[in-house]
């Protein structure tokens, strides 16, 4: 077997997890390469039993065949990882040393746990949609792609935008707002949710487009078909604006082109038997918990 480790930093606090991660994956036996820029930080902080494989992005899954991609951080180390493996279709296993963790369902504690799942087999493989970016300048290079969600955003001035909003070339609205979100349903429980979103089950095979801070008070969001082409104009007193895929962004002037729908291909996530859906929305969310006697 052979796994990528990837991560973006590594606290002080998370050491001996991580530590215990290397430890556990080495003495069973397991081929580990490390992405190339979390090597270099944990290399003196961390101690390799066994030589240990640099992973430097995308290209390197046509060279090793690569069975998991292990994300060592919260729900953003998650998202990131997904830009190196793009349509290679590796699984990836989050590992939550972050708060929430929607994507990064496995605890820190469950860590070998999570390593007995894949040495046996007891794990699901849960696919998840990503929406695509299309526009008529070049922008986010080899990755224009998002699973939780693409926006717009004010940039320069604290004026309210605006931008007209198109599902399959015809007129939806226009959202007087600081911005707007098209979100996967995999994101429906992130930006979108703290904008008001509704919560969208990861098959339902929909978008929904979330104002931020709209300034018509009765506008609600709005869920369609991921079949859809939903495309904007954006106007404002500022010439540019922030568009955003995931946690990356690029500004845009308002000329440029922008349309969304649904990218080509699907990640895939682990799910540890027992983590579901539900469960995790249950945790993370504190439902059905009664703290007025505690």
């Amino acid at each position: 077997m052979q796994i990528v480790i990837f991560s973006k930093v590594l606290h002080d606090t998370d050491i001996p997890y991580v530590q215990m991660l290397f430890d556990r994956l080495q003495a069973e036996g397991i081929n580990l390469y490390v992405y190339a820029p979390y090597l270099k930080q944990i290399s003196s902080k961390i101690h390799f039993k066994k030589n240990i494989g640099v992973f430097d992005g995308y290209a390197d899954f046509k060279i090793h065949a690569i069975d998991f991609v292990l994300s060592l951080g919260g729900d953003g180390t998650v998202l990131t990882a997904i830009t190196e493996v793009r349509d290679t279709q590796v699984p990836v296993l989050g590992i939550n040393l972050g708060r929430l963790g929607f994507l990064a369902s496995v605890g820190k504690k469950r860590i070998n746990e999570a390593i007995d799942a894949l040495l046996i087999g007891n794990y699901a493989i849960e696919e998840r949609k990503l929406l695509k970016l299309e526009s008529n300048l070049p922008i986010f290079g080899e990755t224009p792609f998002a699973l939780n969600d693409f926006t717009l955003l004010k940039r320069d001035t604290s004026s309210m935008i605006t931008i007209h909003a198109f599902v399959n070339g015809a007129y939806l609205n226009s959202y007087w707002a600081d911005g707007l979100i098209v979100a996967t349903p995999t994101g429906s429980t992130g930006y979108s949710l703290s904008c008001g979103g509704p919560i969208i089950f990861p098959a339902s095979n929909n978008f929904v487009i979330t104002a931020v801070a709209p300034h018509n008070l009765n506008l609600r969001p709005v869920i369609v078909s991921d079949t859809s082409v939903i495309s904007f104009e954006v106007e404002g007193r500022a010439e540019n604006f922030l568009c955003t895929l995931d946690s990356r962004f690029e500004t845009v002037h308002s000329d440029i082109q922008l349309a969304v729908t649904t990218a080509d291909f699907k990640i895939k996530l682990v799910q540890l038997e027992g983590d579901t859906f539900l469960k995790t929305i249950r945790a993370k969310l504190a439902w059905g918990q009664d703290a007025r006697n505690h």
